[in-house]
C-alpha cells in the first residue's frame, strides 16, 4: 500500500445512493432473494429523490463511524506494530505497520468488526481477497503476504509501496502526456491480465486503487491493489458475493442493468482511467448514482479528441475501444488489451524524451544523440577517475515489441577466455557478456535489452549504470587500461 492511501473511499449502502457520492466512493448493494440486482429507486432515470423505503425495508445506516479497527495507531496487533493510519477503505482500515519478527515494513489492512457482525459473508470476501492476491506474483500487483486473526480482528498483511496513489498524483498534475498515460494504463493492464488468467475480476479498477512506486525519475511503476471486491469468473466451490459493487464513475453501463461483472467490465474501468489521465476529468459529471447511471446508459462517452486535439489517433482509438458501450465491441480482458496498449506506446514513445527523463539531474552521466541514427552515446563517470561509454540503440528483433539495447565494450576477446566469460554470466545480476566484432576483431561486450514500450526511465538509468560498471570491470581485468 502507499503512504497516501485516500481516506474518502467508504462503503455506501444502495439505499442512500440518491445522495451525493464522491467520485472515489465504492458502493455496495446486496440484493434480497426476491429483488432485482438494482433497487427500484435506481432503475428510474429520474433524478428525483428516492421514495422513502417501506417500513419492512428500513434504511441501513451509513457505515462511516470509527471502529476498533481504526483505533490501532501506536498499538500492536499480534506481531505487527501499527505506526500510522494510512486510510479507510471499503472493507476496513489500512496501517503502515512493522512486522516485529521479520523486521520489515508492511501495509496492514484490518477488517472492521462492525461489518463482520452484520455481514456473514464479509470475512469470506476478505479471505478471498487474501487468497486471490497471494497467488498473483506480478510486479504490477500489490503483494499479499499473510492473513490472520488476533484479538478478534481479522487482518491482511500486504506489501508496502512507498509512493502515492495514482489519484493523488492526478490531483496534483491533473493530466498526463500521452506516453505517460499509456504506460501507466499498460502496466495496470499487465497486472489485471495476471488476475484475469486465474479467473479473477477486480471489479473496482480506479486511480485510488493504483499505487505508483516512488522512483528518482519519472512516475514509477503502477501496481494494482485493493482486490477486496474481487470475484471469480467461474465458481470453484466458494460462495461468491453477487451484488452491485464498484465505483459509479468507472462502472460499465451493463452493470447498472444487472449484468454480471466480467473481465470486460474491468477493461471499461481501465478505459475510464486512461480517459481521466489524458483529459484531466471524469467522463460524466452526475452527483448521484442515479444521475451517473442515466448518463452512462443514455449518453455517448465523451470524445477524448475534444479534450486533447493533439492526441495521436491510435491512442484515441484505444480509449474508444476500451469504453465501448457494447461489451462485445470492447476488449474482452486484459490479455487482449495489453498488446494494443504497448504497441501504441511503442509508436508514440520518444526515446530522446525517455533519456532526458532518465538522466535528469545525474551529474555523472552525459549523453548525446548520433546524427541520422536511432543511437545514443552515454558516458558514465566511475570511481578512481575511470569512465565508460555506453551505447543505447533501438533494435528490431523477432520479439513482440521493439527493443532498446544497452551495450558497452569490455575489451578484446580470445577463445581461452570464453569459459571465464560464461562463468561470469552465471552470476551476472544485470545484462550478460557477449562477443561482438568491433572493427573486425572479437570483443567482449556487456549487453542488456529492454522493451522500448515497457522500460521505465528509472529502470533505464539503473541499467546503464550496471552495464557501465561491469563492462569497465571486464576491461580493467583484461587490459588494465581505461579506453572504452
Amino acid at each position: 500500500m502507499s503512504e497516501s492511501v485516500p481516506t474518502n473511499e467508504e462503503l455506501h449502502d444502495a439505499d442512500s445512493l440518491g445522495e451525493s457520492v464522491p467520485s472515489g466512493t465504492t458502493i455496495l448493494y446486496v440484493p434480497q432473494a426476491s429483488s432485482s440486482v438494482l433497487p427500484s429507486s435506481l432503475t428510474a432515470e429520474s433524478d428525483k429523490k428516492s421514495p422513502t423505503p417501506a417500513v419492512d425495508q428500513p434504511t441501513a445506516p451509513k457505515r462511516t463511524t470509527k471502529s476498533h479497527a481504526e483505533k490501532l495507531t501506536g498499538k500492536t496487533l499480534g506481531v505487527y506494530r501499527c505506526d500510522t493510519l494510512l486510510g479507510r477503505g471499503a472493507m476496513g482500515a489500512v496501517y503502515l505497520a512493522f512486522h516485529q519478527q521479520l523486521e520489515r515494513r508492511c501495509a496492514l489492512k484490518v477488517l472492521s468488526p462492525k461489518y463482520v457482525e452484520t455481514d456473514a459473508d464479509y470475512v469470506n470476501r476478505f479471505r478471498q481477497e487474501a487468497i486471490a492476491v497471494a497467488n498473483l506474483h506480478h510486479p504490477n500487483v500489490v503483494m499479499a503476504y499473510a492473513v490472520g486473526k488476533h484479538d478478534g480482528l481479522h487482518y491482511l498483511e500486504m506489501e508496502f509501496v512507498a509512493g502515492n496513489s495514482l489519484q493523488k498524483i492526478l490531483d496534483t498534475r491533473q493530466r498526463f502526456n500521452a506516453a505517460d498515460a499509456l504506460r501507466v494504463t499498460a502496466e495496470i493492464a499487465d497486472g489485471l491480465a495476471a488476475a484475469h488468467r486465474t479467473g479473477l475480476i477486480h471489479r473496482d479498477v480506479k486511480p485510488e486503487n493504483v499505487l505508483m512506486t516512488k522512483e528518482s525519475h519519472g512516475l514509477g511503476r503502477a501496481k494494482i491493489g485493493d482486490f477486496g471486491l474481487a470475484k471469480r469468473v467461474r465458481g470453484r466451490g466458494e460462495k461468491v458475493f453477487d451484488g452491485l459493487v464498484g465505483t459509479p464513475h468507472y462502472m460499465a453501463p451493463e452493470l447498472f442493468t444487472g449484468t454480471t461483472a466480467s473481465p470486460s467490465t474491468d477493461m471499461y474501468a481501465l478505459g475510464v482511467c486512461l480517459f481521466r489521465m489524458l483529459s484531466g476529468r471524469l467522463p460524466f459529471n452526475g452527483k448521484t448514482v442515479k444521475q451517473l447511471m442515466s448518463q452512462s446508459m443514455t449518453q455517448s462517452f465523451p470524445d477524448v479528441r475534444v479534450e486533447c486535439p493533439e492526441l495521436p489517433n491510435e491512442v484515441a482509438q484505444l480509449v474508444d475501444w476500451l469504453v465501448h458501450r457494447d461489451p462485445q465491441q470492447r476488449a474482452r480482458d486484459a490479455d487482449e488489451a495489453q498488446p494494443r496498449l504497448f504497441a501504441a506506446l511503442e509508436q508514440i514513445r520518444d526515446v530522446r524524451q525517455l533519456l532526458t527523463e532518465a538522466f535528469d539531474g545525474e551529474q555523472d552521466i552525459a549523453w548525446s544523440a548520433r546524427e541520422s541514427t536511432d543511437e545514443f552515446d552515454v558516458v558514465v563517470k566511475l570511481p578512481h577517475n575511470r569512465q565508460q561509454r555506453v551505447v543505447i540503440a533501438s533494435v528490431d528483433e523477432n520479439v513482440p515489441f521493439r527493443q532498446l539495447q544497452i551495450f558497452s565494450i569490455g575489451g578484446p576477446a580470445s577463445p581461452d577466455q570464453y569459459e571465464l566469460a560464461l562463468r561470469r554470466n552465471a552470476v551476472q545480476p544485470h545484462g550478460s557478456i557477449a562477443v561482438r566484432d568491433v572493427n573486425g576483431l572479437p570483443h567482449f561486450v556487456m549487453v542488456e535489452n529492454h522493451s522500448r514500450a515497457k522500460v521505465a526511465s528509472d529502470e533505464l538509468c539503473r541499467s546503464v549504470r550496471h552495464i557501465a560498471r561491469h563492462a569497465d570491470a571486464v576491461e580493467e581485468f583484461l587490459t588494465g587500461r581505461d579506453v572504452n
